[in-house]
């Protein structure tokens, strides 16, 4: 499918996104109003203030506060939307959030999924469910070559290793419940994204835009780290293919690695030196290693399989996706309205060949 072709799918579909407040979940909304889905969104309220949720226009949706935790309240948003195509994005996303709470991060990530599985079990009416999990499920030995969908999982902090069990629990209720009933379920495991509205702390790009904006050197606490950095809509778009495919062809469901080509996997000191770069007025790095909690220090995936049963390729390389990160950071700043930047992007990014 082409990125239109996609697209034309969603008109008229019943969407059911989890997690529709964050980061990710902002913009996935917003593509799908605009393609013509009815969007019904479960999440908490926005994680940050400021927030892309409430900056990007999405009033076309229907909006329901709950928590994923909570499966009584998260069932009957299931019962009135009827969705036919669910989009799980909901977690908490944050590792150092993780080490601080535990048993919040396991109680979100992996009973999060469950309640949601459960919910797809009780209802006759979905026909497609993408879990979207993690780059960092995997057990990692710190090689330099990236993560196939047959690698053992079990990542190492409570937060990738909370993930790790989300799609161990996907995998159960597809071999318990869903095989037989025409329900295609599948995982998406993506790298590192950034792009405009991202207000997350612990986060290198919104820390290097908070920089920017207060005249400060960014501070680097692992410069060597090396990540599979990627664009928002990149994954995104090869979440609602995944989606849109298997709701066609159930036999397509599976385990999905989604992240760059390899020259677009780089270090935190080389993605920050680039948003430098494109920023401008004298910008640059400083590092400053704080000997934090463990983090793994190389991490790239294999994206193989994806793009052999899809056709899916990456569109932008990491230094346009840094830019067209900048240049959303300056319109916010200049007053531009922010849902009219998304779609500015989006459009550009339908655009590019891939």
């Amino acid at each position: 499918m082409k990125k239109q072709q996609v697209l034309d799918f969603y008109c008229g579909k019943r969407v059911f996104v989890t997690g529709h407040t964050g980061f990710k979940g902002s913009w996935l909304c917003r593509i799908l109003i605009d393609a013509g889905a009815e969007v019904t969104g479960y999440s908490l309220e926005p994680p940050t203030q400021p927030n892309l949720f409430s900056q990007a226009d999405l009033g076309a949706m229907q909006s329901i506060r709950g928590d994923v935790r909570d499966f009584a309240a998260m069932k009957k948003a299931f019962d009135a939307s009827r969705p036919e195509i669910v989009l799980h994005l909901a977690a908490q996303p944050i590792v150092r959030e993780s080490y601080r709470d535990p048993v919040g991060t396991y109680a979100t990530n992996v009973m999060g999924t469950v309640h949601l599985l459960e919910c797809v079990r009780q209802c006759e009416s979905v026909r497609s469910v993408l879990n979207v999990t993690t780059d960092k499920v995997y057990h990692n030995n710190e090689w330099a070559w990236g993560y196939r969908e047959n690698d053992p999982l079990d990542g190492y902090d409570p937060y990738s290793n909370s993930k790790s069990c989300s799609e161990l629990v996907t995998h159960s209720y597809q071999n318990s419940f869903f095989a037989e009933r025409h329900v295609a379920v599948s995982t998406a495991r993506a790298g590192n994204v950034i792009g405009g509205g991202d207000y997350a702390a612990d986060r290198i790009l919104p820390d290097c835009i908070c920089a920017a904006r207060e005249g400060k050197p960014v501070v680097l606490r692992h410069p060597s780290s090396t990540r599979p950095y990627q664009h928002v809509l990149e994954p995104l778009f090869a979440y609602l293919l995944i989606a849109a495919r298997q709701y066609e062809d159930g036999s397509l469901a599976g385990w999905y690695n989604v992240g760059p080509d390899e020259c677009d996997c780089v270090t935190t000191k080389a993605l920050a030196e680039m948003f430098c770069t494109f920023w401008g007025n004298g910008m640059h790095t400083e590092v400053h290693e704080d000997g934090g909690p463990h983090e793994a220090g190389f991490l790239k995936l294999d994206s193989s399989k994806i793009k052999d049963v899809f056709g899916w390729r990456p569109t932008w390389h990491i230094a346009e996706a840094v830019e067209q990160t900048v240049l959303f950071a300056k319109s916010q700043i200049t007053g531009t309205c922010a849902a009219k930047e998304m779609q500015r992007e989006i459009q550009r990014f339908m655009e590019a060949s891939s």
